[in-house]
């Protein structure tokens, strides 16, 4: 992959998804964007989100009821050097990091058993966190004593 230019906006666009610490959807990061005076097209932050997530340098996210896809800069220094796998939520959004060598494992059986290259960079893998798990938990059983 050829290194992307860091152009005005293109850092804006990172600042931006990087002052917020979590998810933002592409109108959510024209919306700061433009509330800083800093001018950039809605056209230039999709195509630019869209890059940051071609180059695993950030993750793009659809969370469930939700019209809008998300994106949340990737913490590359809580990976390992050669891959960095995650798990997104699909309840708060919350990315985790995940350095577990089970997925070496699914990783080696992928490719010698279904020729299938997976991408270290941007392999996520969705479900729920362990806290809405026990959230939706305690919902369904207060639910079933009613």
């Amino acid at each position: 992959m050829r290194e992307q230019y860091n152009t005005v906006q293109r850092q804006a666009i990172i600042d931006c998804l990087s002052d917020a610490g979590g998810h933002m959807t592409a109108a959510a990061v024209h919306a700061a964007l433009a509330k800083a005076g800093r001018k950039v097209s809605s056209a230039t932050v999709y195509r630019q989100l869209e890059k940051l997530v071609d180059e695993g340098i950030a993750v793009k996210s659809q969370p469930i009821g939700e019209k809008s896809a998300c994106f949340e800069l990737l913490d590359r220094s809580a990976c390992a050097p050669d891959h960095c796998y995650h798990m997104k939520c699909l309840s708060c959004g919350k990315l985790i990091h995940l350095n577990c060598n089970e997925i070496d494992e699914l990783r080696e059986h992928m490719l010698a058993n279904h020729g299938f290259h997976l991408d270290m960079a941007s392999t996520v893998l969705f479900g729920t966190c362990e806290s809405c798990a026990k959230r939706n938990s305690i919902a369904e059983s207060g639910h079933a004593n009613a």
